[in-house]
């Protein structure tokens, strides 16, 4: 795949550092992302004339001019990329069977639609879905206009036990663990019966017009298959559970993909951390370890050497400020490292400071 974009000249060489972390390798220094966890949450879309925040989101012409726009004159260092992801919130494919999404001004989350076993048949996967159809026009919206100034991803997918409390309320779920495992089965069922359905489709698509496979996370994978696996419900529920609903459910996901990143959602998530790397084709996971109390790194660096030591690469989201004393007390192998900066001249010095990590 010969991908040339004029925002991202060493498009390759970032490329090839990637690859090499999944495998825990390192040419030159570890990737680096100049980008805060959720930073996409702080800004506001560009004003319009919507008559309402729905119509907004489901403009494909205006949501893909707007990512254009909002690019031009941006710096993008390092494996740092120009990424647009089709969106409509986290719960798209949960919508896609039929559930209503609500929209915010910079999220949107499912109205939940199962009471009873007999609202099952509610969930009903449809290409003609609202949701679905829209979701293609705005993929195909921004494969018209990215040229060589973005690359276009494929939107969030979450199968699983997240797209069944989309469905169910997340409340509802937790006593079902208990009271309705035959409910919860056949939710889960459901939640995965269509899921290469739709990757398939928009892998063919995106392929089809020389991008890369990339989703959320950003990281652009030319060949082959990239996925972003996470269970972020599971932070409410024990080991147990987790092995007996989650995990099958993982195993089944990542087989048909080359390239999987499981987003660990905080340290709930993190305690289920031997279960998630039994999956052979795990390669690598993002840890966000949260906010407030639980967002310094430092206290976390004995959970990252745990992932190290079982062979599995490992994305960190650092404050500047404390990067030079996260480099003197651990070691870069599978590190790939997301830092906000200011500036460019920021930027370039700790590119500097990485190539001496050794």
């Amino acid at each position: 795949m010969n991908i040339q974009l004029a925002t991202k000249p060493d498009f390759d060489i970032c490329c090839k550092r990637i690859e090499a972390w999944f495998h825990q390798e390192i040419i030159d220094r570890v990737p680096v992302r100049f980008h805060r966890h959720n930073a996409e949450y702080d800004s506001v879309m560009s004003s319009s004339s919507h008559a309402s925040l729905k119509d907004r989101w489901m403009d494909a012409e205006f949501q893909a001019q707007s990512f254009l726009d909002s690019i031009r004159g941006q710096r993008f260092n390092a494996e740092t990329f120009p990424v647009y992801m089709p969106n409509l919130g986290p719960n798209f494919f949960a919508a896609s069977h039929g559930a209503e999404l609500v929209f915010g001004e910079n999220t949107s989350w499912c109205e939940p639609v199962v009471d009873s076993m007999d609202d099952l048949k509610k969930i009903c996967f449809s290409k003609e879905n609202i949701y679905y159809k829209q979701m293609r026009k705005l993929t195909e919206a921004a494969l018209q206009i990215c040229d060589d100034q973005f690359l276009v991803g494929y939107t969030d997918i979450h199968p699983g036990m997240d797209c069944a409390a989309a469905w169910r309320g997340t409340e509802n779920l937790c006593f079902d663990l208990i009271l309705d495992p035959e409910m919860v089965r056949e939710l889960l069922r459901l939640s995965t019966e269509h899921l290469l359905d739709v990757y398939n489709e928009y892998h063919s698509l995106l392929t089809a017009n020389n991008q890369p496979s990339v989703t959320w996370m950003n990281i652009p994978v030319p060949d082959g298959r990239m996925h972003i696996p996470s269970n972020d419900f599971s932070f409410m529920i024990s080991k147990e559970q987790f092995d007996e609903y989650g995990l099958p459910i993982l195993q089944q996901e990542v087989k048909t993909m080359t390239h999987n990143v499981f987003h660990v959602d905080g340290i709930g998530v993190a305690r289920h951390i031997d279960s998630i790397l039994s999956v052979s084709g795990i390669q690598a996971i993002q840890w966000v370890q949260g906010m407030a109390d639980d967002y310094p790194i430092m206290q976390h660096l004995e959970f990252i050497r745990y992932v190290q030591s079982k062979e599995t690469s490992i994305i960190v989201d650092l404050d500047k400020k404390d990067l030079e004393k996260f480099m003197d007390c651990m070691s870069p192998k599978g590190i790939f490292i997301w830092v906000a900066t200011d500036n460019e001249e920021e930027e370039t010095a700790i590119i500097k400071k990485l190539l001496q990590w050794k």
